[in-house]
């Protein structure tokens, strides 16, 4: 035992070295260095390397091969943080680079990042990559919840020689928001990940067994004295374009201009004026049978970058702000029909004004305003029309506090507001959440309060939310207990997002999780879920269910899993769309099995397929996707993928009249078809085709309909489908081809060709070659538009003028 004594001393040595906190000393420079990759700068040849990297992924354990060491170097002066990473790599023509554009980093190629932390918080970070290729990317990560929404302007470039290569970074600071003190408090750590071998190092050791990565970055010394320039941006654009619908072919054109102004280093303006949504991705839609809105991820720049603090709560659904309108204020005649109604509420301008305090207090505010909106009536026996009014000016805004404690806690109070003009509806919401984790990060207790208050037809309704969970997030073995309530007045649509109120809902959950690789899996996870749903009024089960989850990945990188669920008897309050009414389904169980290729090689896939089976009733599912990739080289990918779902005897809500719901037997297809193909020419050009098609029937064609019962049993009867025939053939197509050039940093010139089409008619018992040829049968919209965005620095303004004077 003796003889080992020294061996061990050694080794716990070494795993309290390890998880000791690094520091790195920036050095002020008063010569800029030449951001081009090649690291022979007279800064880079003075500063010391901080090196000795850890592993992070697949696991812990082990050490970092020397051969693939990693070394970096940190500068700054009064305009930019400076680093010089070193990559070095046995054989460097071996190395992945497949290239792609701005901030997709993931992608086959190595990377590294910087992860930035300006309050050295433990909680928040801002995240800088450069990939093997030259692709950059940003992001905000809070918990490692990666925000590629946030776009800053920053520079990076890369080199690459026989030892490996190298990376170039300038990081100005109205890229950054710090508090203004003498001497900066900020920590860092640097990833590097090597897509060949499968593994992830980092400069400052992270247990992956326990709390969030941000939480175990390193020190930066040095750092003093910072006089910022005025953190004043520009972002003018132009866009024109010309849309064909029928024949009939209209112009336009635009401009606008965003602007990002620093309050303080710590807080910073944002705005939109005049915007123009126009290129934005299109819409997924599909056909929505269901008794609840079907809904879209936002697209819109301005409300994607920087909302981390207007997320807090779940109480932000930005797609309210421009989307639909929310309807006529007075009832039309019986004789008037809509001749003219617009889709979208014009949005005049936002802003909003969110940042940090030295004491990590979060502070945000959002405000934005939409236009009167109006539709054109038509009598159908006099032919007049008049205007009416559907949405009126409205103003949306939302106030945040979040403070954050301990490195690993927040508490938040969140406020949003939506006010109309003259007698239209308005809401009021305020919340409190918490997330709270102790100091050894073993558990987390995470929850929010929330009031909702409406003013509608005279009179408030008022409202209430909340959620509790419970969380054992450290070790292996895992588990959660929750509870979710809402009363039957509880309304956050205004500017969030529920589809339900009124319930009363219990969870419970266990996880085993393995942190290290074993000889055959580098992971996987097992989970278990049981739930319990109950109205709050009144008192009644409504459901439980019991999910099991797994993922497994092997060390070849055959990623594979499924899920198992039974759902017991269920009575659902909103299938059929009448207050106080329920219908009854009966128990089923069903899952899904999965597995996904290597995405190293050339070909790789992901295939899975489902099925459900209703106990009581004679439902069934089938459900199969299948997408193939292929990567013909490093500048072109193509990634096909085919959903294909069929339910047969689906029972579902057809009508009601003022005593009675009717729903019907109906066997729903879907297929969707979709394409995404990208030629990368640089890591700054790039030719893109985005490809979707999706077509659904709902197919009643055995006129099997029932009454509902109020027990929520059905009783069939004969139903008469002369004036609602609930029949649906739904099929759409979108197009998108373009070319992105990004000219200049923080510039981008985009040029777009836009093709759509869709039908909707009661032929459900087309099949799918069919339904397509009826769809090229329709007015398709075909569009062309080109966006130009120029960067401008307030800072390289007046530096211009200067030099001129």
């Amino acid at each position: 035992m003796v003889r080992y004594a020294p061996c061990l001393l050694l080794f716990l040595c070494l795993n309290i070295f390890a998880q000791e906190q690094k520091t790195i000393t920036a050095v002020r420079t008063s010569v800029t260095p030449k951001i081009d990759g090649i690291l022979d700068d007279e800064i880079w040849n003075s500063l010391p390397a901080y090196g000795d990297f850890f592993m992070y992924e697949p696991g812990n354990e082990g050490t970092v091969d020397p051969e693939y060491r990693t070394e970096v170097k940190m500068a700054y002066d009064d305009k930019a943080v400076y680093i010089a990473a070193y990559m070095y790599h046995p054989e460097p023509d071996d190395m992945l680079r497949q290239y792609s554009q701005r901030d997709e980093v993931f992608v086959q190629a190595d990377r590294f990042s910087v992860a930035l932390n300006t309050y050295n918080d433990g909680i928040n970070e801002t995240h800088f990559f450069v990939t093997s290729a030259g692709t950059i990317g940003d992001a905000l990560a809070v918990r490692n919840n990666f925000d590629f929404g946030y776009d800053v302007v920053f520079e990076c470039k890369i080199s690459e020689d026989e030892n490996g290569w190298y990376a170039e970074y300038r990081i100005p600071y109205n890229a950054l928001r710090f508090p203004e003190t003498t001497v900066q408090d900020w920590s860092v750590n640097f990833y590097r990940r090597i897509v060949d071998k499968n593994e992830t190092h980092t400069w400052n050791f992270i247990d992956n067994t326990q709390g969030s990565p941000s939480q175990y970055s390193g020190l930066v010394a040095g750092v003093e004295n910072i006089d910022p320039p005025v953190r004043l941006t520009f972002f003018p654009f132009a866009q024109a374009g010309i849309t064909d619908f029928d024949g009939t072919s209209e112009g336009n054109f635009s401009a606008g201009m965003d602007l990002k102004y620093g309050l303080s280093d710590s807080f910073t303006l944002d705005a939109t004026l005049v915007p123009d949504f126009g290129q934005v991705a299109f819409d997924n839609v599909r056909l929505n049978l269901g008794p609840f809105e079907q809904t879209f991820a936002e697209n819109r720049p301005f409300f994607t970058e920087g909302t981390e603090l207007f997320n807090k709560g779940r109480l932000f659904f930005s797609r309210r702000i421009g989307s639909n309108p929310t309807g006529p204020l007075t009832e039309n005649n019986e004789t008037e029909v809509y001749s003219e109604f617009p889709s979208r509420v014009k949005l005049l301008n936002a802003l909003k004004i969110s940042g940090r305090t030295k004491g990590k207090l979060g502070i945000g505010f959002l405000n934005a305003i939409t236009d009167k909106t109006l539709a054109t009536v038509e009598d159908t026996i006099t032919t007049l029309r008049r205007e009416v009014v559907i949405e009126p000016l409205s103003n949306y805004n939302i106030f945040v506090l979040d403070q954050q404690f301990n490195n690993n806690s927040s508490v938040s109070v969140i406020n949003t507001n939506v006010t109309r003009n003259g007698s239209f509806r308005d809401a009021n919401v305020s919340a409190l959440v918490f997330d709270v984790a102790d100091k050894k990060n073993t558990f987390r207790f995470s929850g929010r309060g929330i009031f909702s208050n409406v003013y509608e037809n005279g009179g408030f309704r008022s409202g209430f939310g909340s959620e509790l969970d419970i969380f054992k997030i450290k070790g292996k073995f895992r588990y959660r207990v929750g509870h979710d309530f809402a009363n039957r007045s509880y309304d956050i649509n205004d500017l969030g997002l529920n589809f339900t109120n009124n319930y009363n809902n219990f969870v419970v959950g266990g996880s085993y999780q393995i942190f290290e690789p074993t000889e055959t899996f580098n992971t996987y996870r097992i989970e278990l879920t049981a739930r319990h749903r109950r109205l709050y009024k009144p008192d009644v089960q409504t459901g439980n269910n019991f999910d099991l989850n797994t993922f497994f990945v092997k060390k070849s990188r055959f990623a594979f899993g499924g899920n198992l669920g039974f759902n017991t008897k269920n009575d659902d309050y909103f299938e059929p769309r009448v207050e106080g009414k329920f219908v009854t389904f009966s128990s089923n169980l069903g899952g899904r099995i999965w597995c996904s290729s290597d995405f190293r090689k050339k070909f790789a896939y992901d295939i899975g397929y489902g099925h459900r089976s209703w106990f009581g009733d004679p439902q069934v599912s089938n459900f199969v996707d299948f997408s193939p990739r292929y990567r013909f080289s490093d500048r072109l990918l193509v990634v096909l993928r085919t959903d294909l779902s069929f339910n047969s005897n689906q029972f579902g809500y057809v009508s009601n009249t003022d005593t009675d719901v009717f729903f019907g037997q109906r066997d729903i297809t879907r297929i969707e078809n979709s394409l995404t193909a990208s030629f990368n020419f640089d890591p700054y050009k790039a030719i893109d085709l985005r490809f979707r098609n999706f077509w659904s029937t709902a197919d009643y064609s055995d006129n099997v309909y029932f009454r509902l019962n109020e027990d929520g049993s059905r009783t069939e009867v004969p139903y008469d489908t002369t004036e609602n025939d609930p029949n649906r053939n739904f099929n759409i197509w979108n197009l998108d081809l373009s070319f992105r050039w990004r000219f200049a940093p923080g510039s981008e010139a985009s040029l777009l060709y836009r093709n759509q089409i869709f039908n909707l008619d009661q032929l459900a018992t087309l099949d799918y070659t069919e339904s397509l040829n009826n769809l090229f049968d329709q007015p398709q919209q075909n569009s062309i538009s080109l966006r130009i965005t120029y960067f401008i620095d307030y800072n390289n303004v007046v530096d211009l003028f200067n030099k001129d004077s």
